[in-house]
């Protein structure tokens, strides 16, 4: 689950997404993407909806997201679907 500004760039530098593609990928205006992410460590704040469109877009691009104890990404093995 996406929780963190931080988790958020960590989940676009590793598939290798800039802003404006994500944006777009989740239908959301850039500014959004940009607010997300201006939390930092500190938890998203907004609209769920929009948090899950993002999730969405980058689990699509192979991402797993990893909360145990605390936010993580990995990118998903290529044998798995």
């Amino acid at each position: 689950m996406l929780t963190t500004g931080n988790q958020l760039k960590a989940a676009r530098a590793l598939v290798g997404m800039d802003q404006t593609r994500l944006a777009e990928a989740a239908g959301l205006n850039v500014n959004t993407i940009r607010n997300m992410e201006a939390a930092g460590a500190g938890p998203i704040a907004g609209r769920s909806v929009n948090v899950q469109a993002v999730q969405r877009a980058l689990e699509e691009e192979g991402l797993v997201f990893l909360n145990g104890g605390e936010p993580g990404v990995k990118l998903r093995r290529k044998d798995q679907t």
